[in-house]
């Protein structure tokens, strides 16, 4: 069995108008094909170049293995000399992946390889995006982006197998609470309906990104993410025009972070099996009053 799942809209090319009207404003997922190919990163950007640009810099690796209740949602697997990994992921299935590491902190004449689509919208905040590195089979587990942004996400080197569901899901999706990822015991591509009866019914959308493609994630989307070769995608991000957005971003990342990490550090095991209780009881009531609907 499977989730009932969408393709996600492609153009080759968007103007602001019909981005705003269409994509940003109604808040739904595109993938823009053109949007990289002017960029030198295009044609520049694969793992020998990365790992030519960024050397021996030892990074932290993520794996697939459920979260330890008594570390922090970001507590790393591993780590590696970048070069190294780059080798690995050449070569070798593995769900060792790179986040919360930034290349382009370390090489920083790759700002001069990509350009933010401010042509169109605006509000993008970083210096140094995000970038993301995943080796052949590794998967990013189903949540949302504590900090409410939009983002656009452009895959290189391979292809990345994409599924995303609209944040009014989040009850039915098992989200934990005081968190923005899901219960990790079911399985995104074939998720077993009779164990976790709530997801019967939930609708996502699905896409499989190549080589200089470009989603655009709107605020608050659920993404699942899994790299069908060892590759990896730059993540450029912008805020939501709403000032009720921003407010939650806040509070997500001050309040409800602090008083996890400390109801984690402090009561592990048992905070975060009542936690995994309360969100399949959450997802039961959702299921049993027919929401989101």
């Amino acid at each position: 069995m499977k989730f009932n799942l969408t393709p996600i809209d492609i153009v080759n090319d968007i103007s602001k108008t019909d981005f705003e009207k269409h994509y940003l404003n109604p808040r739904k997922p595109l993938i823009i094909k053109n949007m990289s190919k002017s960029w030198p990163a295009y044609e520049k950007w694969n793992l020998d170049y990365m790992k030519t640009v960024v050397g021996d810099k030892t990074v932290p690796l993520y794996d697939s293995s459920k979260a330890d209740p008594s570390k922090p949602i970001n507590a790393s697997a591993a780590e590696m000399k970048f070069e190294d990994y780059i080798e690995l992921i050449k070569t070798t299935p593995t769900d060792l992946r790179i986040f919360l590491f930034d290349p382009i902190k370390q090489a920083p004449k790759l700002l001069e390889d990509y350009r933010a689509p401010k042509d169109l919208m605006g509000g993008f905040l970083d210096s140094y995006p995000n970038m993301f590195f995943g080796g052949k089979g590794s998967v990013t587990f189903l949540h949302y982006d504590i900090d409410l942004a939009h983002i656009f996400h452009t895959h290189f080197n391979g292809r990345k197998h994409v599924i995303l569901f609209e944040n009014k899901w989040k009850a039915r999706l098992y989200q934990i609470p005081y968190a923005t990822y899901a219960l990790e015991d079911y399985d995104v591509e074939r998720p077993d309906f009779e164990k976790f009866p709530a997801l019967k019914g939930v609708q996502g959308v699905e896409a499989f990104l190549e080589h200089g493609d470009t989603l655009f994630m709107p605020t608050g989307y659920w993404h699942w993410m899994k790299y069908l070769d060892g590759s990896f995608s730059i993540s450029l991000r912008a805020w939501d025009k709403s000032w009720a957005v921003k407010a939650k971003s806040l509070y997500n990342l001050t309040l409800q972070r602090k008083f996890d990490d400390f109801m984690k550090a402090n009561f592990r095991e048992k905070y975060m099996n009542w936690k995994e209780d309360l969100a399949i009881k959450r997802a039961n009531r959702a299921l049993a009053r027919q929401q989101p609907y």
